[in-house]
């Protein structure tokens, strides 16, 4: 292909250097990377070959800058393998992702560039440097000893081939889970099983079959579909099949990813051993707020202690309630019971649902919402506009603005399942933030969820669960929009991993506040206000069953850490592995088909490895800084004004730690997630 004629090279002159996607053809990816890997190279080359002493100029913020057309181009690419992937996406990932690896390694072992980074990180004491470029010049030189800089030959190689591999195999394992989802569908012709599901959920699965071509109704492994029948479907049997198929993903099937895990975690521990790491964990923590293995390890279980009587209570009343319940009694409580009876309880402690809610919660009215929100905390306005390009059409494009109505940003907002698309909700952009010859480069932000579709008769209703999910990514959304750095590596959410959760985590607690539900939360047909009683219920809700959640998602971050805290190579079974840590936590009985290990992502193929814990971690982070909004008022715009300075514009240029204390005044304590999650008095 010639190269002049493909749009990923060429500037794009589109509004406010937006990604061309009418252009974009996925025969122009490949050659688009190889020519940008060339640029890279020539790039970092002309730093190594610069005949004058290595000093911060020419050598820390030249290397920041390098690679700008490849950053621009794997961000559009890898952006759609997530969002709107298909066969020929997947192949190119295959191919381009070792290419990728190994011209990072080639940067990161290069040994003539090490050398000047190292000359000037030996003499950063001599040099008059700001704050954010110590961290630069410290993380750069990070960048290269943690890759293996300060390696002998043998193990440099050695290094290169285990990231090439682990390339592929967290490439493989991902499309394994996504075959693995798409595969399974419940197909029923007709609706006699389908009592106690609402008729939203019906809509959606006829339409799902029309879709497919097929008379009747579709059920899937995608959550909009899964959880509103693991919740409220009356025939047993037929959740008992559904859990199952969500369970046994990946798992002994043709997608099996067994041996996938294994070879991850061991090539993980080993080249961390190659490193100088005891294990995975120590390597990944030395980069975050926890630090090491054993400081997560006694978080988790000074909650667990906390966590397991309650949940336990909570376990032996949802027993209880369900041996008593009258249309659908059972002795003993199975997994795919818990959605369904948890909702029954709900319901008749709270006479809340998510049905009864729904109506309130209009997609289009959240968003207008969390918009109306992010205005009143930090000033920011959002217009709809049809002058940037789409990946998709359902794709919604946004120019954000600042009270001075100069550009904040550009906002892609992508809310409904499809084919291509992976499952769950997450942030991510298609352009940093950075300041170049005194200008501030805006960022270019995107948020991509999986919310029930609008149906023939119904516009897109959110479950609350749904909401908080929405407020969840915008948080992570306004942590880029509001980057301020002057280096594009520092900028946004380019942060330690335990804390990236925090600006996404603390704006959920907007969507428990009267004052802010207020805002958005109006019936769709009559544009009534939510009442008051029902928002006084999801207060109350709000802990329902707490202990039992805490234990689940710790379950999870043990599990993690159980795989990448510990030398792996002995591990032979996945399932017999991670049932030693679902031992400490599970109340229900295990499935002997499932396993979870082989469809989790987020540790397997996401970057959440030795890290799924700051889930928990930033939970303690965003409790305990919502109480300082709530102490001054939610919509205060000093304390918004203190957040934002210190936290979400500062990106990544000091330590966490500080940045937080900065903000808040002192470092976090425990007691305020305990507290709001009833788990103490």
């Amino acid at each position: 292909m010639n190269t002049n004629t493909n749009p990923l090279l060429a500037n794009f002159e589109t509004f406010q250097d937006t990604a061309p996607f009418s252009l974009i053809k996925e025969a122009h990816y490949e050659s688009a990377f190889e020519k940008a890997i060339e640029e890279a190279r020539k790039e970092i080359n002309a730093i190594t070959e610069n005949s004058a002493q290595p000093n911060f100029e020419n050598t820390i913020e030249a290397l920041d800058a390098s690679g700008e057309l490849l950053g621009r181009i794997s961000s559009i690419f890898f952006n759609l393998n997530s969002a709107e992937t298909n066969d020929e996406i997947q192949r190119i990932a295959r191919e381009v992702s070792p290419k990728l690896s190994e011209f990072g390694n080639d940067v990161t072992l290069n040994e003539e560039l090490f050398a000047r980074v190292k000359a000037v990180y030996e003499n950063r004491a001599t040099l008059d440097l700001t704050e954010e470029q110590k961290t630069l010049l410290e993380k750069q030189y990070k960048r290269f000893s943690r890759n293996g800089a300060n390696l002998n030959e043998d193990k440099k190689k050695r290094l290169r081939e285990i990231d090439s591999e682990l390339s592929q195999l967290t490439l493989a394992f991902g499309e394994n889970v996504l075959a693995a989802t798409n595969a399974y569908e419940l197909h029923l012709e007709d609706d006699s099983r389908l009592s106690g599901l609402p008729e939203s959920a019906k809509e959606a699965a006829a339409e799902t079959a029309k879709a497919k071509n097929k008379e009747g109704y579709v059920f899937t492994l995608d959550y909009p579909s899964y959880i509103p029948f693991m919740t409220y479907a009356d025939d047993r049997e037929l959740r008992e099949e559904l859990s199952k198929a969500f369970g046994a993903k990946a798992y002994k099937d043709d997608y099996d990813n067994q041996e996938n895990v294994l070879k991850i975690a061991q090539l993980r521990y080993e080249r961390a051993q190659l490193l100088g790491y005891e294990t995975h964990a120590h390597f990944v923590l030395e980069e975050r707020m926890a630090k090491t293995p054993e400081t997560v390890n006694n978080f988790s279980q000074e909650i667990l202690e906390k966590a397991k009587p309650a949940a336990q209570r909570e376990f032996d009343e949802l027993q209880e309630f369900a041996r008593n319940y009258a249309d659908n009694p059972v002795e003993s409580l199975k997994k795919w019971d818990a959605a369904y009876y948890s909702e029954k309880l709900k319901q008749k402690l709270y006479s809340l649902d998510d049905e009864l809610l729904k109506p309130y919660f209009k997609l289009e009215n959240v968003i207008n919402g969390v918009f109306e929100i992010a205005s009143r905390l930090y000033g920011l306005s959002f217009e709809e506009t049809q002058e940037i390009q789409k990946y998709h059409p359902d794709v919604l494009t946004y120019v954000v603005k600042n009270e001075d109505n100069s550009l904040n940003s550009i906002f892609y907002a992508d809310f409904f399942p499809r084919k291509g698309k992976r499952n769950g909700a997450w942030m991510t952009s298609f352009k940093n933030q950075w300041h170049d010859n005194g200008h501030n480069i805006r960022p270019h932000v995107s948020n991509v969820c999986n919310f029930t579709k609008p149906t023939a008769t119904k516009p897109s209703l959110l479950t609350f669960n749904e909401v908080t999910t929405l407020f969840h990514e915008f948080g992570h959304a306004l942590h880029g929009m509001l980057a301020d750095t002057k280096y594009r590596s520092l900028s946004g959410t380019s942060v330690f991993w335990d804390f990236v959760e925090l600006p996404s985590q603390v704006l959920e607690n907007w969507c428990y506040e009267k004052e802010a539900l207020e805002i958005f939360a109006r019936h769709y047909e009559t544009d009534e206000v939510i009442p008051l009683e029902y928002i006084e219920k999801i207060k109350a809700a709000a802990n329902f069953q707490e202990g039992l959640q805490t234990l689940r998602q710790l379950s999870f971050g043990m599990m993690d850490m159980s795989w990448h805290g510990i030398d792996p190579t002995a591990i032979t079974d996945v399932k017999a592995h991670e049932r030693k840590t679902f031992d400490q936590t599970d109340l229900y009985p295990d499935v002997e088909s499932s396993c979870m290990s082989t469809s989790f992502a987020h540790i397997f193929q996401g970057g959440y490895s030795a890290g799924y814990y700051s889930y928990k971690w930033a939970e303690v982070l965003d409790a305990d800084a919502f109480e300082l909004f709530q102490e001054n008022g939610i919509f205060d715009r000093p304390t918004a004004k203190k957040f934002r300075d210190n936290v979400l514009s500062r990106g990544g240029t000091e330590d966490p730690m500080l940045l937080y204390t900065r903000f808040r005044g002192s470092e976090p304590k425990i007691d305020a997630l305990l507290k709001r999650a009833g788990l103490v008095a």
